[in-house]
């Protein structure tokens, strides 16, 4: 089955550049030109993927994305003419997967949804590891869910992979370009996402996100996930 991407972008010359580059990689699209139009179209049907712009008509993509992920845990590519840090931290901090600047490579944009989806399909695969736990916090390799002292937590995609990944190998430090490599896919983008990523989730599984005991750094060497039993 073809992956299924909603483009939601004001400009349609943008909008058809970015589908005629995801059809040539053989996904399905659908574009919508307002942030509106797009929460609507993903609350009736089911995608792989959102390419969102940030410069909507409307509301805006970080209003949208923040819609979006009250609903949903589909993967987020934020398109957006803004660099500055401030605007990724707020795209990554309200769930977005990725982060592109325009001007961008239409080739580039796609490798980069392919990446997104064949970690995917590659995180729904059975894994060997079906449970194990880090002091209060409980992972699931078959359903990829995070339990906190018995309670749900909800992850987007990005943080979910990253954490799974840790959890792979207790107590081994991963490099910052180890875990981008890994969980990323690609080598575009800005390396710092990773400790962005780590800080999210050291706020919503930590008790003392200050003073971490599950996702611990070995400086010199890394990240880890300390605590297992």
């Amino acid at each position: 089955m073809k992956a299924r991407i909603l483009i939601i972008e004001d400009e349609k010359e943008i909008g058809d550049l970015i589908s005629l580059y995801l059809k040539k990689e053989g996904m399905d699209t659908v574009w919508c030109e307002t942030g509106e139009e797009g929460l609507l179209k993903l609350e009736q049907e089911a995608f792989d993927l959102v390419a969102l712009d940030i410069n909507l008509p409307g509301i805006d993509g970080f209003e949208t994305l923040q819609r979006i992920r009250k609903f949903s845990e589909v993967s987020v590519v934020i398109i957006s003419a803004r660099e500055e840090d401030v605007d990724m931290l707020l795209g990554f901090g309200g769930g977005a997967d990725d982060y592109v600047t325009k001007p961008f490579s239409p080739s580039v944009l796609a490798a980069r949804i392919r990446a997104h989806l064949k970690r995917k399909n590659e995180s729904e695969k059975h894994s060997e590891i079906e449970r194990v736990s880090f002091g209060h916090l409980t992972l699931n390799f078959y359903d990829k869910t995070v339990h906190k002292k018995g309670e749900l937590i909800s992850l987007p995609p990005r943080e979910t992979d990253l954490l799974f990944y840790l959890a792979e190998s207790p107590g081994k430090a991963h490099t910052q370009e180890e875990i981008f490599k890994r969980v990323w896919g690609n080598e575009y983008g800005e390396i710092t996402t990773v400790s962005v990523h780590i800080q999210r989730l050291r706020k919503k599984l930590e008790d003392d996100p200050s003073n971490p005991h599950l996702i611990k750094t070995r400086y010199g060497a890394g990240y880890y996930m300390e605590g297992q039993s």
